[in-house]
């Protein structure tokens, strides 16, 4: 349990490392806007530290087995944040303000589409939405959005599958338990 608990936790925290890395790229070294230490967010070593944590649940002491576990769990990893938060939209999205002011616009596109990667087919879709396009145009903008979440979830099924195949049954069970696998 302390573990999942754990891993979930570095697993929101390793879907913000785009946003981490932006601000602390944004910072210009003032640590943080003030904030005592808001500027020292490594996400390298956050992302080392998670790997070794799931790296000794697992009990892979084979630096070559582990070479192999950890370049799959990373392909699911960066599968899962690639579907992430784009589904989530406008869950994000800043009320108020005039939907014609160009910088609101901006900024709640910037934050919709997984923390700092853009989602084209998103952004597409919430332009068709702003504009107040016409029903073809928003449906059109609905099927390729739809499309290409439906190619990402393939691809995370893709990795999952490809690190099913070299776990044991052990490792197969701490990947789900630690939500890697369904």
């Amino acid at each position: 349990m302390k573990l999942s608990k754990s891993l979930a936790v570095a697993a929101i925290a390793l879907s913000c490392l785009t946003a981490g890395t932006a601000l602390a790229q944004n910072d210009g070294g003032n640590g943080g806007g003030g904030r005592r230490g808001g500027g020292n967010f490594d996400p390298a070593q956050m992302r080392e530290r998670m790997m070794d944590n799931i790296k000794e649940d697992m009990g892979v002491t084979d630096d070559g087995e582990w070479k192999v576990i950890q370049e799959r769990i990373q392909k699911v990893m960066d599968a899962r944040q690639e579907i992430g938060f784009a589904g989530g939209g406008r869950m994000f999205r800043r009320r108020g303000g005039d939907n014609n002011n160009n910088d609101n616009n901006g900024a709640r596109r910037q934050r919709r589409g997984g923390f700092g990667t853009p989602n084209p087919e998103m952004e597409a879709l919430q332009t068709a939405i702003d504009n107040k396009a016409p029903d073809a145009q928003l449906k059109a903008a609905l099927e390729k959005y739809r499309a290409a979440q439906k190619a990402k979830e393939a691809a995370l099924e893709k990795a999952q599958a490809n690190l099913k195949s070299v776990l044991t049954p052990k490792q197969e069970a701490i990947a789900v338990a630690d939500g890697l696998l369904k």
